[in-house]
């Protein structure tokens, strides 16, 4: 990301956190125009898996195909709209809606119509499913629906390439299903939230024990931001933190040596987060769920590489962030709540909460109110 300097260095005004026309402009002008992540390659590795993608009042399903190609289709039956699939899993055959039994080919065409003569002069070729943007990069793949798709995933990713092909994301395995969490927290305060860390040392003192605070090594391209944590030599006082540095010093792993020692944060605009630890991966993508709620879908990944050593770095690196991650949502709905107090009015920001800027400058640029001191009389209900 850049940081440019003709955005203020000022936290935006606490009505936009918790505004059901912001919640609608954001998804209609920043997140559905947007490459939103999907699932890895791997999660639909056969013929007929799939999954699904919820933003908004939208649902995209990921499919694969009989010739191995990934597809995107909203998901939405051409009868009478009904909802086709949920979560993820396997369409034996053919893609069925519930309601009254129309099937799809995982190519999208209609197949089939249960009583097909009572519908007169039905072209089936122009009642396929609506398909969506989908594409791939490092074995990722994401969805958008606008009707042109921002700049492709290679511009974007282009600047990240050499640092994390070494990773060989591509051939990494899905280590469980996607899971979802809800926060009571609007979206923006959760990716602000990870847009910064000037709040670790304080927030998080498990994190600070193992590793560096990651803006002391940051790097910004256009779009995102990398942080790392470097592994620290001492040992940590607590017994996970210290069997994770023990072990992971002893145990050989197919990388280079500096990204063994250290653990890499990228974050993404409008709203993904990919971290990178020398065991095994992980993204998550923030998607609001209404004024001052959020949903946050993740999933882990990793190597196919069964060495008990692995699994139990694996083990002790996911309960180490897992308190991370419950600090971080009891830091963010306290600044929910405090955000609705009537003496608050927006403070300045660090030179160390920079890539916020960028954020908060894409959503000006999306919905021009965003700075006003008050909602906007059209903003009323």
């Amino acid at each position: 990301m850049t940081n440019p300097s003709s955005v203020p260095h000022q936290a935006l005004p606490p009505w936009v956190y918790n505004h059901p026309e912001m919640t609608r402009l954001e998804t209609e002008r920043v997140l559905r125009p947007s490459w939103q992540i999907a699932c890895h390659i791997n999660s639909i590795p056969t013929p007929g898996d799939y999954l699904t993608v919820d933003l908004g009042v939208d649902s995209v399903i990921v499919v694969r195909d009989r010739d191995g190609l990934i597809r995107a289709f909203h998901n939405v039956c051409r009868h009478r709209g009904a909802r086709l699939l949920d979560g993820e899993g396997h369409c034996q055959g053919l893609i069925v809606c519930p309601y009254h039994g129309w099937s799809y080919q995982y190519d999208g065409r209609l197949t089939g119509v249960p009583l097909r003569d009572t519908f007169p002069g039905l072209a089936r070729e122009a009642h396929g499913l609506k398909p969506a943007h989908v594409d791939t990069i490092l074995g990722l793949v994401f969805v958008c629906l606008a009707d042109e798709p921002p700049a492709s995933l290679h511009d974007v990713w282009g600047p990240l390439l050499p640092e994390l092909s070494p990773y060989r994301i591509e051939t990494m395995l899905p280590l469980g299903p996607i899971g979802v969490e809800h926060w009571d927290v609007d979206w923006k305060i959760a990716m602000d939230n990870y847009l910064e860390s000037y709040h670790v040392p304080i927030g998080h003192p498990g994190l600070n024990r193992l590793t560096t605070p990651d803006y002391e090594d940051q790097r910004g391209f256009p779009g995102f931001a990398r942080g790392i944590g470097w592994l620290r030599e001492a040992p940590s006082s607590r017994w996970s933190e210290r069997a994770y540095q023990t072990l992971l010093a002893r145990t050989p792993m197919d990388m280079p040596d500096e990204l063994q020692k250290s653990w890499r944060f990228y974050s993404g605009l409008p709203n993904l987060g990919i971290d990178l630890y020398p065991e095994q991966m992980d993204f998550f993508q923030i998607l609001p769920r209404g004024p001052g709620r959020c949903s946050i879908r993740y999933a882990l990944f990793g190597q196919s590489d069964t060495r008990r050593e692995i699994r139990a770095l694996r083990w002790l690196g996911t309960r180490i962030n897992a308190a991370v991650n419950a600090e971080d949502r009891w830091l963010c709905e306290r600044v929910q709540r405090g955000l609705q107090s009537s003496s608050y009015t927006p403070g300045p920001l660090s030179a160390l909460e920079k890539w916020m800027f960028e954020f908060h400058d894409l959503l000006e640029r999306a919905i021009p109110e965003v700075r006003l001191p008050k909602t906007p009389e059209r903003f009323a209900p």
